[in-house]
């Protein structure tokens, strides 16, 4: 297994870790209410996905 010989510096590990960023979810909007949805999920206020009722959401 490869060890490195020298310690890695701060600078050198934060330098590295720049690029690990959260990305924000990509939006879609519901066919059927127009709401904003998270894409590739079923809709929770219209129990849509894809055209096609999933399940049925109570109405209050």
């Amino acid at each position: 297994m490869a060890v490195p010989k020298k310690r890695v510096s701060r600078q050198r590990k934060r330098k590295r870790r720049t690029h690990y960023k959260a990305t924000r979810p990509t939006l879609g909007t519901c066919s059927r209410t127009g709401d904003p949805q998270v894409r590739h999920r079923v809709c929770p206020t219209s129990g849509m996905y894809r055209g096609e009722l999933i399940y049925e959401v109570e109405e209050e």
